[in-house]
């Protein structure tokens, strides 16, 4: 009886210890040295069979705790086909020459005996194999024991639960994840479908360029849009904004371009009163306004060498200095950049700082240029029209399939602001309620154009708001009057281009761009 009562005492610690464990790990590990402490074993290890039925393996073991079993021969394979178990002798088990085997005939220091026995879940499933080593005999005095077949039964019960929990946790998982990427396609699409309303085209390129777009939105990495002039960067710049976070807060918008270098850098940071000659009174830059919202730096390919130092600096802290201010101010605000030019280019060249570069692009994105996308062609047509008829009160029906062919076969230089001037003055010229035709349609020489729609050079003297020489009676004003609409009409002639116009008129463009903002030059 006292014999008795001790293998119950036993039993009972063992089998609270199991249940303890949480993982199946664990479980195997507690298990197989409760069976050591409990039956003298030298050694003892649980083999787990995966999913295919062939591959046992030992967590224990490490690097050599996998056995393929694919070989009907293996021991291991044979105990799994015939679901008894089996003795293997010390000099059986030198014969066996099998992977991993006698890997673990070592780490069990040599036994003279091993039990090998299939365990199994109570709907017939096939765990693993217990391996148990010794160097007596006389299995069956061990596993005729009912401590050994109380324990056997508590591990194969527990390994069933936790094998359940394990499947039921990556159930989980999987549904949760299933259920993430359901919620994202259809945040996805929405957003994408909001986009579409100022972002207009159907091809491939733009559905991927707003998908990319709405991911961009959610991140708080800063963007680079790169494209030709004209091509939309800035709608995709506010797209960003108006999908963010930050949508309640300022989108500031900086042509750097169109600023000259004496004024950028006040513009960007501000200054304090007296910091320079003119500067009468405390002024807040551009960075502080972007607090709280997005920063929007146009043609960031034009700025100066000196300024992109500072820039970078501000973008690693969000630190900045007003112009004569000794103490810092903190400014959180999400950048995006754009520009037309190849900056790899300009890094080769010396003029854009590699480091700002990498710090501007790490959301990179391209807006692939109108004559790339035909299929575009209609919906931006149609959409300008649209916005025509709003802001005009009246307008043309639509667009004939003529005049769509038509614009499919020009290249629009000056991408979808070309395409929105040339529609917007067929609008004009397109009886209301009728559609525009291909005569009406500006391409060869769109700023050269009478009242019939048919093409006119435009000389010098009959220049819009250009007085003819009996009227003038201010020398400096005609020349400005003269030089503002010679800058007018090449920015029409390349679709407002300003390298393109800069470039036929002589001028470096940053020169074109101080103009266009002295005279209130309009790019359209």
């Amino acid at each position: 009886m006292g014999r008795m009562q001790m293998e119950l005492h036993t039993g009972i610690e063992l089998a609270v210890e199991m249940v303890q464990q949480r993982s199946l790990p664990d479980l195997l590990r507690t298990a197989t040295k409760q069976l050591e402490t409990a039956f003298g074993l030298t050694r003892c290890w649980a083999l787990e069979l995966d999913i295919s039925g062939r591959l046992l393996h030992c967590a224990d073991l490490a690097a050599q705790g996998e056995f393929d079993c694919s070989d009907f021969s293996h021991p291991f394979s044979h105990i799994l086909q015939t679901g008894k178990p089996r003795e293997l002798t010390r000099a059986a088990s030198y014969r066996l020459d099998y992977p991993g085997f006698q890997a673990l005939f070592e780490a069990s220091d040599r036994p003279r005996s091993l039990w090998l026995e299939p365990l199994k879940g109570t709907d017939g499933r096939t765990l693993g194999i217990l391996v148990m080593c010794r160097d007596g005999g006389d299995w069956d005095g061990i596993v005729g024991q009912p401590l050994y077949r109380g324990l056997k039964e508590l591990l194969t019960l527990q390994w069933v639960a936790r094998l359940q929990s394990r499947d039921d946790g990556w159930q989980r998982r999987l549904l949760k994840r299933s259920l993430d990427q359901l919620n994202d396609s259809e945040t996805l699409r929405q957003r994408s479908e909001q986009l579409s309303r100022t972002l207009v085209g159907n091809s491939l390129a733009m559905n991927q360029l707003r998908a990319q777009i709405v991911r961009a939105a959610g991140s708080q990495l800063s963007v680079l849009v790169q494209g030709e002039t004209g091509c939309g960067k800035d709608v995709v710049a506010r797209g960003i904004h108006d999908l963010s976070e930050r949508s309640n807060g300022p989108l500031i918008i900086v042509n750097c371009a169109a600023i000259p270098d004496t004024l950028l850098e006040s513009e960007l940071f501000g200054h304090t009163k007296g910091a320079f000659s003119g500067a009468d009174q405390n002024k807040e830059g551009l960075l502080a306004q972007a607090n709280g919202g997005t920063l929007f730096l146009d043609e960031i390919g034009d700025m100066p060498m000196a300024l992109q130092s500072k820039l970078l600096r501000v973008l690693e802290s969000r630190q900045f200095r007003l112009l004569g201010a000794s103490q810092e101010q903190h400014s959180d605000f999400r950048l995006v950049a754009a520009t037309h030019q190849p900056l790899q280019h300009g890094i080769e060249q010396g003029c854009f700082r590699r480091d700002l570069f990498y710090r501007l692009s790490q959301f990179p994105l391209r807006v692939i240029p109108l004559r790339e996308r035909p299929e575009d062609l209609e919906a931006l047509s149609r959409y300008f029209i649209r916005l025509y008829k709003e802001r005009e009160g009246a307008g043309p029906q639509g667009i004939s399939s003529h005049a769509l062919h038509a614009l499919a076969r020009y290249e629009f230089p000056g991408n979808v602001r070309e395409l929105r001037n040339i529609i917007e003055l067929a609008c004009l010229q397109t009886p209301v309620g009728d559609d525009i035709q291909p005569e009406l349609l500006r391409l060869e020489d769109p700023f050269c154009v009478s009242d019939t729609g048919i093409s006119t050079k435009i000389e010098p003297k009959t220049m819009v708001g250009v007085p003819t020489s009996n009227d003038i009676r201010d020398l400096k004003a005609a020349a400005q009057a003269f030089e503002a609409a010679v800058i007018r009409e090449r920015l029409q002639q390349y679709g407002g281009n300003r390298a393109q116009a800069a470039e036929s008129l002589g001028l470096p463009k940053r020169t074109l761009a101080h103009k266009c903002l002295k005279y209130q030059v309009s790019e359209s």
